[in-house]
């Protein structure tokens, strides 16, 4: 059996994607920057064009403390009215600034079950120096056969700690997923961004 071997080991030497590649490729949609808003919703850009979608969050920041970070989906290209019922499950990770304490737990109370309001991330603090950023992942939004599977992971500093959520679920819809929102659980979206991909 012959071996082959490459004759030029350098990255910096590969000057265009080789034509047996293909996917992977990140697609930037739409960018939305909040400036305290109740909701932000991308109602465009969510079709049959991608098999997977993943939203990228930058500095959230709420306008109240101790609040929740929560994602809804529509199949509804007129009304968006947001309310696909969703299960979910919810785990974190977090360790204080002094090393104190640091935990990995699953959290009963963040899942939701046949219902809506997705929990992404919980207790988040308004401090002027706290934010959550990480990114959501939506997979075949546009089948009408099967529920439409997500996943989240973000990280936030809440007083003082470092927490890692993650949270995991699907739309129980086989109609098509047209557009999602993002909200908090109280007050607004005071700042941060919010980047829609489609990865093809």
């Amino acid at each position: 059996m012959a071996l082959n071997f490459a004759n030029n080991n350098s990255l910096s030497a590969i000057t265009a994607t080789p034509s047996g590649l293909s996917g992977g490729t990140m697609n930037l949609i739409s960018t939305q920057t909040a400036s305290n808003s109740s909701t932000i919703s991308f109602t465009s850009g969510i079709d049959d064009s991608y098999d997977k979608y993943v939203f990228k969050f930058y500095d959230i920041h709420p306008s109240a403390s101790g609040t929740y970070l929560y994602f809804n989906g529509t199949d509804d290209d007129s009304s968006h009215s947001f309310d696909v019922t969703q299960t979910t499950t919810f785990f974190r990770a977090y360790n204080f600034e002094n090393d104190a304490a640091r935990t990995l737990e699953y959290v009963a109370s963040m899942d939701v079950a046949q219902s809506t309001n997705a929990r992404l991330a919980s207790g988040l603090h308004n401090d002027n120096d706290s934010s959550l950023s990480g990114y959501l992942h939506l997979f075949n939004p546009s089948s009408t056969t099967f529920v439409k599977n997500f996943m989240s992971d973000t990280n936030y500093e809440q007083g003082a700690v470092s927490i890692n959520s993650r949270c995991a679920g699907y739309f129980n819809t086989t109609e098509d997923i047209t557009g999602v929102e993002f909200k908090m659980s109280s007050g607004n979206i005071d700042s941060g961004v919010i980047k829609l991909y489609g990865i093809s």
